[in-house]
């Protein structure tokens, strides 16, 4: 009687459902192929960001800290802080326009 009642799943599966399944996986293959469109990895974008967001930091980091660290041995305070702080900007900036265009190999 439990099996008459409404809202249950039969116990095998439907052949035409996995037939459907089977016909649009190869419809939606052969779409793709007739477009001409190349597979991307959705974390192919994010995987730049991250390499950019961590050249940008750092380069203020490792130039804060090699200024500051100069400055306070020096007592040239706060002129080398400064200096390597743009001398760090300058190779974070370096570092991401080589990032940006180089030709990738899968490209």
């Amino acid at each position: 009687m439990a099996a008459d009642a409404p809202g249950q799943d039969p116990a095998g599966e439907d052949a035409r459902i996995v037939s459907l399944e089977e016909r649009i996986a190869r419809a939606e293959h052969a779409e793709k192929v007739r477009q001409g469109t190349q597979v991307q990895q959705a974390d192919d974008g994010s995987r730049l960001g991250n390499r950019v967001l961590a050249e940008l930091i750092g380069g203020l980091a490792g130039g804060a800290v090699v200024g500051g660290t100069l400055d306070y041995f020096l007592r040239t305070s706060p002129w080398l802080l400064l200096a390597f702080l743009g001398l760090g900007i300058v190779a974070a900036f370096r570092n991401i326009i080589r990032l940006t265009t180089t030709k990738r190999p899968d490209q």
